[in-house]
C-alpha cells in the first residue's frame, strides 16, 4: 500500500494579509498559514499582567510599550506575538503621529507563553527567528514548569520562578 501525503496550498505573504483576521490569529511562514492556539484562563492572566507590569515600568519614561497580540509582518512572514515589547523610538507611527495599525520589524523583545496544546519547538522556532531578524531578547514562558526560557545575545538561559528570581529586564526601570 502506498500512502501519499497531500502538499498544504501555500500563497503569499501579500494574499495571506487581504485575508480576514481569526481568532485565535493566523500566521504565515513560508507560504503556509498555521492558526495560533486558543489561549486558556492561566495564559491570559498571565498575558495581561506581565503587559501590565512592563508598561508600568516603561511607559511613563517612554522607554517601550508592551503590545499584547500583536501582528508583526516582517522578513516574509507575518506572526502574532503574545506580547510584543516595542522601544518607543521604534514605534511606527501614521500619518496623524498616532501609532500605526502596520507592525513592519521584528519586536524589541519578544514574549511568548506556552498553551498546554502548543508545540514548545515551534515557539523557539518564531522566537529563534525574530531574533535572528534583530529583536534584542526573547522569553518562552512556560506555566506547566513556571519556568522561563531567555534568549539574548546567542546564549540562553533557564530560569524557574521563585519570589528571588531576578530575570534580564533590557530597559532601564
Amino acid at each position: 500500500m502506498v500512502t501519499t501525503i497531500e502538499k498544504p496550498k501555500t500563497i503569499s505573504l501579500e494574499e495571506f494579509l487581504t485575508l480576514p483576521e481569526t481568532k485565535p490569529a493566523n500566521e504565515y511562514a513560508q507560504g503556509i498559514i498555521t492558526q495560533k492556539v486558543m489561549p486558556k484562563g492561566k495564559h491570559s492572566i498571565l498575558q495581561f499582567e506581565l503587559a501590565s507590569a512592563i508598561n508600568q515600568q516603561t511607559k511613563p519614561q517612554k522607554f517601550a510599550y508592551a503590545l499584547p497580540e500583536l501582528r508583526c509582518t516582517f522578513s516574509g512572514r507575518s506572526i502574532v506575538t503574545d506580547i510584543a515589547v516595542i522601544r518607543w523610538q521604534n514605534l511606527p507611527l501614521d500619518p496623524d503621529g498616532e501609532i500605526s495599525n502596520q507592525f513592519n520589524h521584528p519586536p524589541d523583545w519578544i514574549i511568548e507563553i506556552l498553551s498546554p496544546d502548543q508545540s514548545s519547538v515551534l515557539v523557539i522556532e518564531k522566537i529563534l527567528f525574530c531574533l535572528k531578524e534583530g529583536s534584542e531578547i526573547g522569553w518562552l514562558i512556560d506555566p506547566a514548569t513556571k519556568s522561563i526560557i531567555i534568549f539574548q545575545n546567542g546564549s540562553t538561559q533557564i530560569h524557574f520562578a521563585t519570589t528571588e528570581t531576578q530575570l534580564p529586564f533590557p530597559y532601564p526601570s
